[in-house]
């Protein structure tokens, strides 16, 4: 417990260091944009701490028990030799984490309050969580033989590509932030751990080559699924899907929302979106493979500060992120000034990403297990900058209302294009790190963000234009990934010729 207080410690620094851009963002735009102080600032400034707090209990549980859990499963999985169990666990897990995602559920219930019923948000979750599972026991198939996984996601890069191309203009942006969200807080953490678990116990395989790629090939599934869905079960005109819908006013939040009681039920729901993963590591774990979990203490430790840290961090995006974010928005509209607009854009991207729990855990195991020394602060600012051009593109969409369709297929096509320059050790981990980077800070603010631009700009769709934030939030650190792997594979080869 010692050990676990001290990483608890360390990781509280590390947390109020990771948050503290978004508070200079903010900080910044209230003061010397507005010039005026935001109302509840007692309550914003409370929620604030709550989020570093809970981005350290998160931190400290995926250490302590989620990432050991996963290698382990892996482990005893490989030692049964049992592909089919292996691969009927990876759906199940994939399943599991993605059916309760609150992320997922979010954007769903979005998607169902803008279209009034027409989309249904369960069809949506579900449709999400089978093409989640599906593709994990893929993955896991894939890392056992070792087919190279940077065909694969281009070959389904490919295959998005030519679905958009026949798919309602209408549901594309949904599908795309589909695909953004099913990677996310619950999902991510497991997955990688499978990967990187396989990859570190077959003699001869790299980790940053065969252990990543299942987040990449996670978020392209739903993006496929909920094309196809759009397609052939939505029907032919869906021109009027989110005509007319206004964003309803909802209560703000205060600290009076947050009674004891009202703590708890908020802490017993935590734990009952992560219920279906502790039954699917239940159920193989004792009934499958009928051994006891190694480490059971810290598993249970670890999963508990998982489920306080989650609590806490959707509680203070709620008490802190939530108001200021559409106390910007709405100054912003207000404003009418595109440059303050599209400014915010990019430094909130950047901004959330750097806060983002997710995104420094997974860079950190991969610097863990690799063998090239990954510069961990380097690669999160590349992201960042990546998630915060994405946004920036993805709002400059939104104000002229651009075809998603055409700006999606440029990016993803030199995306392709970079892959073919870039060392091959990096491809499934630059792919990873595109939905890393949608999870719990991120989807809801720029989510919100776009939804509240396409509210007020006239003449936008709100389904149409509201959604696809995300999905260029998810193209962009690819490409800075891969851009800075390629110049760095330069520089070491002309200090070689130097030398």
């Amino acid at each position: 417990m010692i050990e676990i207080f001290k990483q608890l410690q360390h990781a509280l620094f590390e947390s109020l260091r990771n948050i503290l851009p978004i508070l200079i963002i903010i900080i910044g735009f209230q003061l010397l944009v507005f010039q005026t102080l935001p109302d509840n600032v007692l309550s914003i400034a409370i929620g604030f701490v709550i989020v570093i707090i809970g981005v350290a209990f998160f931190l400290v549980g995926l250490e302590v028990g989620v990432f050991p859990l996963g290698n382990s499963l892996s482990n005893e999985f490989l030692q049964k030799r049992s592909v089919v169990l292996f691969t009927l666990f990876g759906f199940a897990i994939g399943f599991s984490a993605s059916i309760a995602e609150p992320a997922i559920i979010a954007v769903a219930l979005q998607a169902e309050e803008i279209t009034q019923g027409e989309i249904n948000a369960f069809t949506l979750r579900l449709i999400i969580a089978c093409s989640v599972g599906a593709i994990t026991a893929f993955g896991i198939v894939r890392a056992l033989f070792g087919w190279s996984v940077s065909k694969i996601i281009i070959s389904g890069y490919i295959l998005v590509l030519v679905i958009t191309y026949f798919t309602p203009k209408e549901i594309i942006g949904l599908a795309y932030d589909s695909g953004g969200v099913a990677t996310n807080v619950a999902t991510v953490p497991l997955i990688v751990a499978i990967g990187i678990g396989i990859a570190s116990s077959i003699r001869g395989r790299s980790v940053l080559r065969d252990g990543f790629g299942f987040v990449a090939l996670a978020a392209i599934t739903p993006m496929i699924s909920i094309q196809l869905y759009g397609i052939f079960a939505l029907g032919d005109d869906l021109s009027m899907l989110g005509v007319g819908y206004e964003k309803p006013i909802e209560e703000a939040y205060s600290l009076a929302d947050f009674a004891p009681m009202v703590v708890l039920a908020g802490i017993l729901d935590t734990f009952l979106n992560i219920l279906p993963i502790l039954i699917t590591i239940f159920i193989f774990q004792f009934l499958v493979l009928r051994k006891r979990l190694p480490n059971l203490s810290r598993v249970v430790i670890g999963f508990v500060f998982l489920v306080i840290g989650l609590y806490g961090f959707i509680l203070g995006i709620k008490l802190g992120l939530f108001p200021i974010g559409e106390s910007i928005a709405g100054n912003l509209v207000d404003m009418n000034s595109l440059f303050f607009i599209f400014l915010f854009a990019f430094l909130v991207g950047f901004g959330t990403t750097m806060a983002e729990p997710a995104l420094v855990a997974v860079i950190k195991q991969a610097d863990k297990y690799s063998e090239l020394s990954l510069n961990v602060t380097l690669i999160r600012v590349l992201v960042a900058v990546g998630v915060g051009l994405g946004i920036l593109l993805g709002t400059y969409k939104i104000v002229n209302g651009m075809d998603i369709w055409l700006m999606i297929t440029l990016l993803y096509g030199f995306v392709v294009l970079l892959v073919f320059f870039a060392p091959r050790e990096m491809h499934a981990f630059a792919f990873d790190l595109g939905g890393v980077t949608t999870s719990e800070i991120t989807v809801p603010l720029i989510t919100a963000f776009g939804i509240y631009l396409a509210t007020n700009i006239e003449g936008r769709n709100i389904l149409m234009d509201g959604f696809g934030l995300i999905a260029f939030a998810s193209v962009f650190p690819m490409i800075t990934v891969l851009g800075y792997s390629i110049f760095a594979q330069w520089m070491t080869k002309r200090k070689a010729r130097i030398g």
